[in-house]
């Protein structure tokens, strides 16, 4: 006779969060701090402008504790913040030149986009998703070795929202490992395009994500 094996597989809490402006407010970072994952990641705000940008970049890499040995970089590079200005010549460069191309008055011209957007408070220059799988009971009872088999998972996650969401485009993501829950980081800008008013090819936030 055959023994049969069985794989018995846990169901784990998925919870995937929105840097938005509304997480500011005290009533979100309150119920942040008693989030069942252990970490404050749902109190992660919307990237409005280069500043906030440099901080989420020293946030991501451990840059305040100097604590970069429980990070993992699955996309991008050890700079966040330059992989953001990259990716906005990659997406609107052609874009931007175009659009100036067609103005009669210098002063209605773009000469760079990725600024032009950080110093304008209508539009966040990149967003940020936090991905965490599994709560605090589950993960207390694992070791460093056994989160780190999260890796291969969050790469797979990275992947898959690439696929599915045609118009976020990703700069970099990175995982935490350094928390209760193991849970990743994903900063990218939002992109619409066609658009007949301004750069054909524009950041759109809330057409990429409201549908």
């Amino acid at each position: 006779m055959f023994q049969r094996s069985v794989i018995i597989i846990e169901k784990l809490a998925y919870s995937l969060h929105l840097g938005s402006d509304k997480n500011r407010k005290n009533i979100v970072k309150k119920s942040a701090s008693k989030n069942i994952s252990g970490t404050t990641s749902m109190s992660n705000n919307a990237i409005q402008n280069a500043k906030q940008l440099s901080r989420v970049e020293k946030h991501n890499y451990r840059k305040y504790d100097n604590n970069g040995d429980d990070i993992v970089i699955i996309k991008g590079t050890s700079n966040l913040y330059q992989d953001v200005k990259d990716l906005y010549l990659k997406e609107f460069e052609e874009s931007r030149i175009k659009y100036n191309e067609k103005q009669t008055r210098k002063t209605r011209m773009i000469d760079d986009y990725f600024t032009s957007i950080s110093n304008n408070d209508k539009n966040d220059l990149a967003c940020e998703i936090i991905i965490e799988l599994g709560d605090k009971k589950y993960w207390d009872s694992k070791d460093k070795d056994f989160k780190r088999k999260m890796t291969n998972v969050y790469k797979d996650q990275v992947s898959d929202l690439e696929n599915i969401m045609l118009n976020f485009k990703i700069a970099n993501s990175i995982i935490h490992y350094d928390e209760t829950s193991p849970h990743l980081h994903i900063v990218g800008v939002p992109v619409k395009d066609k658009n007949k008013n301004g750069l054909e090819k524009q950041v759109g936030k809330s057409d990429v994500f409201t549908k």
